[in-house]
C-alpha cells in the first residue's frame, strides 16, 4: 500500500532530475549574476533596498552584492556562503569563487545529461582540484627574505587586486596607502590597528596616510588645544550624576534654600568625581558618553583636555591604540592603565576639525584619510580599500605570489588536462570538464573586456604549452600579454581559497538528489 501523503499540507519535495536540475539552475544564475563584475573591466551594481530610506550601494565587489540579495534557491545560498567565507578570510576573489563554482557546475549538468553518476564527477573534481592546486605550488615565487623584492611584490598585488576596483585609476596612489598600512602591522592580521575615516570632499587623489590616530570629534570650548607627552585616560562613565537617578524619586522640599542645598550637594559629588580622575595624573580625558558643561568647565580649569562622545569604535581603537585600558571607576589610580602619546592636536580635513593623536604607543597604528566626492564612492573606496589590506595581511604571512591575469587558471587547466589523459575510466570526463571551468575565468575577464575571448583563449592556450610561459591576458592592449613584464601578481593564498571553495560548494550542490520544503509553521487558533 503506497503512502499518499506523506508530509503536511504545503510542504513540497523535488525528487532526482527535479531537484538537481533546481539547485544547477539557482547556483548558475547567480554565477551569470556576479560574472559581469569580474576582472579590470568588469562593471559595477547598484543596490537598492526597499527598506525605509531607500538606500543605494554602488558596488563591484562579489560579496557585497551577494550579501544583499534575499535568495530563495537553496543551492543560490551554498554560493552566497562561499562567497561570504572567501571575504571573511582573504579579502578577495570574492567574484572568482562564485563564477568558478558556477561553471563546474554546469560542465558538470552536461556530464550528469550523458548518464555519468555524480558521485564519479566528484571524485574525477577531487583529483582535478589536487593535481590543480599542485601545479600552482610548483609554479610560485617566494621573495620573503628579499624585503626591497617582497616590497615590490606587495605593490603589484595590491595593484592588481585594486585594478578591478573603482580606485583602478589611482591604483599606484591607493596600492602605496595600503602597503605602507600593512608593512606598519608587522606580520599581524590584525586590521584593527588601520582606521579608514572617509571625509567627502575633495578628490579620491587627496586621500593620505596618517601615521597615529584620528579621533572625529572636536575639542571642547576654553580647553587646551595642543598637549605634548599626553597621559590619557579612556573612560566609559557618566558624567552627568549631578542628578538624582533614581526612577520615579520625588524629592519633598519644604524651602527654595532646600533646593539650592541639594543642587550645591550635586556639585559637591560631581566635584568629588572630577577631582579623582584629575588625581589619576592625565591631561587628557576621553568619555564614551557625554560630559556636561559643569564637569568640562572643572576639567579646562585643571588644565585637562575632556572629549565627550568619542564613539565605541573610536574609545576601543583609541585604547588599543595608546595602550591604556577602558576604565569606569576611579576609586584606586594605581590599578588604571593609563594611555600614552607624545602630541595631541587639532587638525582640518576639509570643512571639519578632528583630534589627532601622533606619536602613540602602538606603533602599528595609522589612519587612512579617504576624500572623495559622494558618499557612495567613499563607501565603495573603503571596500576597495579593506580587501586590498586584507589580501595584503594574508601575504605578509603567506608570501607565495603567483602571476595574475588568467595566467593561473591556464597553468591549472594544461596540467588537469594531463590528468584527464592518463586517468582511465568515466573519471576523466569529469576532470576534463574541469579543465573546460578553470578557463571559463580568463574567458570571463576577456569577455568583460568586450574582447574576443574565443581567439585569445586559443592563443593563451598555445603560449602555455612552451615551458615557463608567463603569457596571460592583457585587458588594456586587447591581446595577450607578458604578466611577470606588466606587473600583474596575486596572492597564492587568494587562489588557492577561490580553487578549494568552489570545489567543495560544486561537490556539495552535486551530492543534492531531493529538496524538501517544509510547511510554514502556523499559529493555532486558541480558541
Amino acid at each position: 500500500m503506497a503512502v499518499d501523503n506523506l508530509f503536511k499540507d504545503e510542504a513540497t519535495e523535488e525528487k532526482g532530475e527535479r531537484a538537481r536540475m533546481a539547485s544547477f539552475i539557482g547556483a548558475m544564475a547567480i554565477a551569470d549574476l556576479v560574472k559581469t563584475t569580474l576582472g579590470p573591466k568588469g562593471m559595477d551594481k547598484i543596490l537598492q533596498s526597499t527598506g525605509r530610506g531607500h538606500s543605494v550601494t554602488v558596488t563591484n565587489d562579489g560579496a557585497t552584492i551577494l550579501k544583499s540579495l534575499h535568495i530563495d534557491n537553496p543551492a543560490a545560498k551554498v554560493l552566497v556562503d562561499i562567497s561570504k567565507v572567501q571575504d571573511d578570510e582573504v579579502g578577495d576573489g570574492t567574484t572568482s569563487v562564485v563564477v568558478l563554482a558556477g561553471e563546474l557546475l554546469r560542465e558538470a549538468e552536461k556530464l550528469v545529461n550523458t548518464k555519468i553518476h555524480p558521485m564519479t564527477i566528484i571524485q574525477g573534481y577531487r583529483m582535478a582540484a589536487e593535481c590543480a592546486r599542485n601545479a600552482l605550488v610548483e609554479k610560485v615565487v617566494d621573495n620573503k627574505l628579499d624585503a626591497e623584492k617582497f616590497k615590490a611584490d606587495l605593490m603589484k598585488i595590491a595593484q592588481t587586486t585594486l585594478s578591478s576596483k573603482i580606485l583602478s585609476q589611482d591604483k599606484e596612489h591607493f596600492a602605496k596607502l595600503a602597503v605602507d598600512a600593512v608593512m606598519r602591522l608587522k606580520g599581524s592580521t590584525n586590521l584593527e590597528s588601520i582606521q579608514i575615516i572617509k571625509k567627502p570632499g575633495g578628490s579620491l587623489k587627496d586621500s593620505f596616510l596618517d601615521e597615529g590616530f584620528i579621533l572625529d570629534k572636536k575639542i571642547g570650548v576654553g580647553q587646551p588645544k595642543r598637549i605634548e607627552n599626553a597621559n590619557i585616560l579612556v573612560a566609559n562613565t557618566a558624567m552627568d550624576t549631578d542628578k538624582v537617578k533614581i526612577y520615579g524619586a520625588r524629592v519633598r522640599v519644604d524651602s527654595m534654600a532646600k533646593v539650592a542645598e541639594i543642587e550645591v550637594a550635586e556639585k559637591g559629588k560631581m566635584r568629588e568625581k572630577v577631582q579623582k580622575i584629575i588625581n589619576h595624573g592625565i591631561n587628557c580625558f576621553v568619555n564614551r558618553q557625554l560630559i556636561y558643561n559643569f564637569p568640562e568647565e572643572l576639567f579646562a580649569d585643571a588644565g585637562v583636555l575632556a572629549i565627550e562622545h568619542a564613539d565605541f569604535d573610536g574609545i576601543e581603537r583609541l585604547a588599543l591604540v595608546t595602550g591604556g585600558e577602558i576604565a569606569s571607576t576611579f576609586d584606586n589610580p594605581e590599578s588604571v592603565k593609563l594611555g600614552h602619546c607624545k602630541l595631541i592636536e587639532e587638525i582640518m580635513i576639509g570643512e571639519d576639525k578632528l583630534i589627532h593623536f601622533s606619536g602613540v604607543a602602538m606603533g602599528q597604528a595609522c589612519t587612512i584619510v579617504l576624500r572623495g566626492a559622494s558618499p557612495h564612492m567613499l563607501d565603495e573606496a573603503e571596500r576597495s580599500l579593506h580587501d586590498a589590506l586584507c589580501v595584503l595581511s594574508q601575504t605578509v604571512n603567506d608570501s607565495r605570489v603567483l602571476l595574475g591575469g588568467g595566467w593561473p587558471e591556464m597553468v591549472m587547466a594544461k596540467a588537469v588536462d594531463e590528468l584527464a589523459r592518463k586517468t582511465p575510466g568515466k573519471r576523466s570526463h569529469a576532470i576534463e570538464a574541469f579543465s573546460r571551468a578553470l578557463i571559463a575565468i580568463p574567458t570571463t575577464i576577456a569577455d568583460n573586456a568586450g574582447l574576443d575571448s574565443a581567439e585569445l583563449i586559443a592563443q593563451l592556450r598555445a603560449e602555455h604549452h612552451k615551458e615557463g610561459s608567463n603569457a596571460g591576458i592583457d585587458v588594456i592592449t586587447g591581446a595577450v600579454g607578458d604578466m611577470a613584464e606588466l606587473g600583474i601578481s596575486e596572492a597564492f593564498k587568494v587562489k588557492n581559497a577561490v580553487l578549494l571553495s568552489a570545489t567543495e560548494a560544486a561537490e556539495m550542490i552535486l551530492r543534492v538528489d531531493e529538496i524538501i520544503t517544509c510547511a510554514p509553521r502556523r499559529r493555532e487558533d486558541r480558541m
